[in-house]
């Protein structure tokens, strides 16, 4: 079908009993009565990642709910692959499972990327009365500040859970999307590197029904390296120049405080600082050359 002619939902579950039920069939009146004005085909995909509760059963009962299942967990970004893999149209949204977002805010989200033609909307979490909670907050704020000064530019929300996008531009990137809770950032900063078309659109975020299964130490610093990671896929300059001259200024500082201050330069430090500086831009060069010829 053409990609305007419907969307995929789908929804990534993982022990989700206490709040599944209510977002399936909140979401199904969004999109049915979406469906009445502008007469948009939908799907909704639900995958049970290995559900040791009842989320797989109390899902199955909802009608029109397609149903994947995995036998182990295999993580969120996996989950979202074999629902990509899955679904029979050219839009694809997703929305977590346990009651944090607002299924009524896909209209506006499916608005704008249709009849606007954006290849990404993506919910913003940034109202006043969103219930983020509190220990995820500095790792949230150290992420942020993190990712827009490596992309150059301010990104409102890099890893909400509430987005629509173009299936074939996922597709295009399945190879670098992570398995983990890390796919939704991933794919945020791949389609800004691409100068894909992004908008954002205020949303309501809710607390969460059930206990999350983010652990916010571990998985800041999964999110941190997989920055970098992904930053080196697309422009591997905004990494290794600064760094770069980061240890020229070092060198520089170095034979300026041993000669002043102690009397004697140490030669054989600012030596190695700067040719550890040559090589790192060197280094980094080298991958610029490569990233740009295997595009």
């Amino acid at each position: 079908m053409d990609k305007y002619t419907g969307v995929s939902i789908i929804i990534p579950v993982y022990n989700e009993e206490k709040g599944i039920k209510s977002v399936l069939e909140k979401l199904k009146t969004t999109l049915e009565n979406y469906q009445s004005t502008d007469s948009l085909h939908y799907e909704i995909i639900v995958i049970d990642d290995g559900s040791t509760d009842r989320t797989g059963e109390i899902a199955s009962l909802v009608p029109q709910v397609k149903m994947i299942k995995n036998l182990v967990n295999k993580g969120y970004g996996a989950s979202l692959k074999s629902g990509i893999r899955k679904s029979n149209y050219g839009l694809i949204g997703i929305i977590d499972g346990d009651g944090s977002y607002d299924p009524n805010d896909f209209n506006r989200l499916l608005s704008s990327i249709i009849k606007e033609d954006y290849d990404m909307v993506v919910g913003m979490r940034t109202s006043k009365n969103a219930k983020i909670p509190l220990i995820r907050k500095p790792a949230k704020f150290v992420l942020k500040k993190l990712v827009n000064y490596l992309m150059k530019e301010k990104i409102p929300d890099f890893n909400s859970g509430l987005r629509v996008f173009k299936k074939n531009i996922a597709e295009e990137l399945f190879d670098i999307l992570p398995a983990g809770f890390s796919f939704t950032m991933t794919l945020t900063m791949a389609m800004i590197s691409k100068n894909y078309l992004i908008k954002y659109e205020k949303i309501e975020y809710y607390k969460r029904i059930g206990f999350s299964k983010i652990n916010p130490i571990k998985d800041t610093i999964n999110f941190i390296s997989l920055i970098l990671r992904t930053i080196l896929y697309f422009n591997p300059l905004k990494i290794f120049v600064p760094l770069s001259l980061f240890l020229f200024a070092l060198a520089i500082a170095v034979l300026l405080v041993t000669k002043f201050y102690v009397g004697k330069i140490a030669d054989v430090t600012v030596t190695i600082i700067v040719l550890s500086a040559i090589q790192i831009l060197a280094i980094g060069l080298l991958a610029d050359l490569i990233d740009r010829k295997s595009k």
